[in-house]
């Protein structure tokens, strides 16, 4: 079950003592705080239970290299980061959940040496923004999707047999560990929304509730965490490849982004297309214009540019459209069909992208658009590949994301040099490592790089 915080009012009312018995009393040994780097992969440190204080208070220390270590456990050294230095991680005791037997976890947050949150501390940067909104009038919620793979111990496919999307027979051949799932994450303190197969052979989706930014976030992790300790059980592996195995569907991470100020949902209530408000065609604008910049943020990894083809239903074309799965933005209207109210879904984003850094140029780049009023482009009601004017997709070759990425103001603005640099960085490298690798390899070699 969730730890005993659901009272707590503000930090300092928090009681330490009793969320330490509870945790002895479930059994657990360890505590885990963990970071995402810049190449999407989440990292830990473990503590003895009586050490959690500790880990709150002056953290635990790591090199500032974890931010730029590469998905084949390379290291992508910058200008700004070598072998010297020390930083940080640090976790708040509130935040621990029940991951596996024995094992509790927080989400960390990376400091200096004197607890200033560091240049490259990704999940600060969403705090950041989240508060900016706030000052700004706005009200903030993000929900997210996780596609991932089932697969077998062997790293393989976790069934031989004819595959159904979202067929009964396939869901139910996976009934005990759907199950389980559903348990592990109650006790975890993750509320889920829905889980079903998908379309792609072995594939799963789990639907996560719309929250702020931060906690949203956090609770991607946490999923990615329990959905993969409780495939162990079930003698599973879990993948979060953007395309696990060559020539077959890949694995989305879309986020759905909701904004409301004091006068009611920027998405609904007005007079533009499906009701959007003028400051909400603005936010779709900025995300938008955006994109092209951004791209290496959302899907900049060695195996994105397989999963973003038209087509594939991945958004890989910068328009919008009420219901759209062929554009970047695919807009949900309010309806009765649709009790968490209108939102914009961005579905281009996929598992290799680090997902506190991909609500940030999401959540940035729409307040970035109401600032300067940007407006909203026409709609593209259909499949962008066959409609008359619609924008081409997106240049996906790696190199050429990594270099808008670069170059882009809003990244610039958004994230700062320091993040556009690290993640331009650990892109390189696996330019450098897998750029003239058969694609095939390359799926082989990162089924697990993402997997938690």
């Amino acid at each position: 079950m969730p730890l005993p915080t659901g009272d707590r009012e503000e930090p300092a009312a928090f009681d330490l003592a009793r969320c330490l018995a509870q945790l002895r009393s479930d059994g657990v040994e360890l505590v885990a705080g963990s970071i995402t780097d810049l190449a999407g992969v989440t990292r830990g440190k473990y503590v003895p239970l009586h050490r959690v204080e500790a880990f709150a208070r002056s953290g635990m220390g790591v090199s500032p290299s974890w931010s730029v270590f590469c998905v084949d456990t390379g290291i992508a050294f910058t200008p700004s980061i070598g072998v010297a230095g020390d930083l940080r991680i640090r976790i708040d005791p509130a935040d621990l959940r029940i991951v596996d037997d024995g094992v509790a976890w927080a989400p960390a947050s990376l400091y200096d040496q004197h607890g200033r949150p560091a240049p490259l501390c990704v999940r600060s940067l969403l705090a950041g923004l989240e508060a900016r909104a706030a000052e700004a009038g706005l009200t903030v919620l993000i929900g997210a999707e996780l596609e991932c793979t089932m697969l077998a111990a062997d790293g393989s496919h976790a069934s031989a047999d004819p595959w159904s999307p979202y067929g009964m027979r396939t869901s139910l051949d996976r009934s005990a560990f759907l199950v389980d799932l559903a348990r592990a994450a109650e006790k975890a303190g993750l509320s889920l929304e829905q889980i079903h197969t998908e379309y792609g052979h072995d594939q799963l989706e789990v639907s996560l509730p719309p929250a702020t930014p931060v906690a949203t976030a956090d609770a991607v992790i946490l999923a990615r965490m329990v959905i993969g300790r409780v495939a162990a059980r079930h003698n599973l592996k879990i993948s979060f490849s953007p395309v696990p195995f060559d020539g077959e569907a890949g694995n989305g991470a879309h986020l759905h982004l909701s904004l409301a100020d004091a006068q009611g949902p920027l998405f609904s209530g007005g007079d533009g297309p499906h009701g959007i408000r003028p400051a909400g065609g603005s936010a779709i604008a900025g995300v938008l214009e955006a994109l092209p910049g951004l791209l290496g943020v959302y899907a900049g990894s060695a195996l994105s540019a397989a999963r973003l083809k038209p087509g594939n239903w991945a958004g890989a074309t910068a328009c919008w459209g009420l219901e759209n799965r062929e554009a970047a933005v695919r807009f949900v209207a309010a309806t009765p069909g649709n009790p968490r109210g209108a939102n914009a879904e961005l579905k281009l984003i996929d598992p290799s992208a680090n997902p506190y850094l991909a609500a940030a140029a999401f959540l940035g780049s729409a307040l970035r658009g109401i600032d300067c009023g940007a407006e909203l482009p026409a709609e593209v009601p259909d499949n962008p590949s066959a409609t008359e004017g619609a924008p081409e997709p997106l240049p996906t070759d790696q190199r050429a994301v990594i270099d808008a990425l670069e170059s882009s103001p809003a990244a610039a603005e958004l994230l700062g040099a320091a993040v556009v640099e690290a993640i331009a960085a650990v892109r390189r490298h696996e330019i450098a490592t897998y750029g003239a690798t058969p694609l095939i390899q390359t799926c082989q070699a990162l089924r697990l790089a993402w997997s938690c």
